[in-house]
């Protein structure tokens, strides 16, 4: 498809927008979302993702519409994982539900830089070298395993964090919150916040998972702005997404199970991509129909209050 820098400008210049928008006009003071509000907001960017979606088919045809779907899923439902470590991290921190929205925010706008620049070195070096392929399958293989294995309830460790570690080591930081503010000056000396530790946390987390759903939507798609559009909607409702599923997250105990299923699917359709074809209609198929079957399982199979309780 066409990938000239103009069109990459104006898909980020209207991205900007709509995050400026949201930021000054919608978001512009600190206040705890509420589940209507989150609910609305989630309906938009979904709304918003499918139309994009609609125009891709217009434009480039079925495969590249499913394409788009499917890394689009790919990275939603991956995200759920994240917005769970991130409730682990606002509980551990105690930040005031009010100044959620804003570290998300930001997280997202650093994680939007972060992604754009792996996609066009992975994208680069899948093109390049092939025998990478297999290497990218058996590493998804390999981290679908692993999340099965090891449980779903990840450890947060600020102090084996090594970017806090580094933080901590050259900007003094304050022991309170000061509002919504990142950074305070007191007797002439820069201080970070609490606040700050937090969006760094997310921030490294954010890359962590990044590490597991660029690699998917990689094996759907080696169209570069394929790839990043799809990665860019899913981000662009995962902080709708965190407070709409925030009491309901815990629910879903099998959708752990899925993500990894997901990936090992992924990874092996990525191993035997040179001997066996698998269309992406079976391919959209198959991680929708893994989702449905978690959630489905989930609640059919609610965990038992005891283990609830103990989380």
């Amino acid at each position: 498809m066409d990938n000239s820098p103009l069109f990459w400008v104006g898909f980020n210049v209207f991205v900007l927008a709509l995050l400026l928008l949201d930021l000054l006009v919608f978001n512009r003071r600190d206040h705890a979302v509420s589940m209507r509000e989150a609910l609305g907001w989630s309906a938009f960017w979904i709304a918003l993702s499918m139309s994009f979606n609609f125009l891709v088919y217009q434009w480039l045809g079925k495969a590249a519409a499913m394409e788009f779907l499917t890394g689009y899923l790919i990275e939603k439902s991956l995200s759920v994982d994240n917005l769970f470590v991130f409730l682990l991290i606002f509980s551990y921190f105690k930040v005031p539900a009010q100044y959620q929205h804003k570290i998300l925010f930001w997280g997202i706008i650093g994680a939007l830089v972060l992604r754009g620049v792996f996609i066009l070195v992975g994208a680069a070096l899948l093109a390049k070298f092939h025998f990478l392929m297999y290497v990218l399958g058996a590493f998804l293989v390999y981290t679908g395993i692993k999340m099965a294995t090891t449980g779903a309830e990840p450890e947060i460790d600020p102090d084996s964090n090594p970017v806090v570690k580094f933080l901590s080591r050259h900007l003094p930081i304050t022991s309170q919150l000061h509002g919504g503010r990142f950074f305070v000056r007191k007797d002439g000396v820069l201080f970070a916040t609490p606040l700050l530790v937090v969006l760094v946390m997310v921030e490294t987390t954010d890359v962590i998972f990044a590490a597991d759903s660029i690699p998917a939507i990689l094996a759907v798609s080696r169209d570069t702005f394929i790839v990043y559009t799809s990665n860019v909607f899913a981000l662009l409702g995962l902080r709708a997404l965190y407070f709409a599923l925030e009491g309901l997250m815990r629910l879903f105990h099998y959708l752990h199970y899925g993500l990894a299923l997901i990936l090992v699917f992924i990874g092996g359709k990525l191993l035997l991509e040179d001997f066996v074809h698998v269309s992406l209609t079976w391919s959209l198929g198959t991680v929708g129909a893994i989702l449905l079957l978690s959630v489905a399982l989930s609640l059919l199979f609610p965990k038992p209050k005891e283990e609830a309780v103990h989380e």
